[in-house]
């Protein structure tokens, strides 16, 4: 972005935050409670939907875990308790039944890498 543009952009920020009575204080505030919230999300769903691990579990993450899905999928990035990771099965993909075989494919059609 050239300067000129983003000094347009800049001047119309400020141009519309001063008709609403927004100020730098207010737009600071508001950028470190949304910081805030994002740290303290523990679980977050594709969608976005996300959950501190306090509380009642939300019905996304429910229905995620009744049909099969593990809790530590949802982990955001290095949030997965010590208890948590110890218990976690690991997967030797040398017995895998199906390694090489169509099976072990995944269709580009779907979505997903091969």
């Amino acid at each position: 972005m050239d300067q000129r543009k983003r000094d347009s952009i800049v001047a119309y920020l400020r141009r519309r935050m001063a008709e609403v009575g927004i100020g730098l204080d207010d737009v600071a505030a508001a950028i470190a409670q949304d910081e805030i919230r994002q740290t303290a999300a523990r679980y977050r769903s594709a969608t976005g939907q996300t959950w501190s691990g306090d509380g009642e579990m939300p019905q996304w993450l429910k229905q995620a875990l009744s049909a099969g899905q593990s809790l530590e999928h949802f982990a955001v990035d290095g949030m997965v308790s010590r208890r948590e990771a110890a218990t976690r099965r690991k997967t030797d993909w040398r017995e895998d039944p199906f390694a090489g075989t169509p099976l072990a494919t995944v269709h580009p059609s779907y979505g997903h890498a091969r």
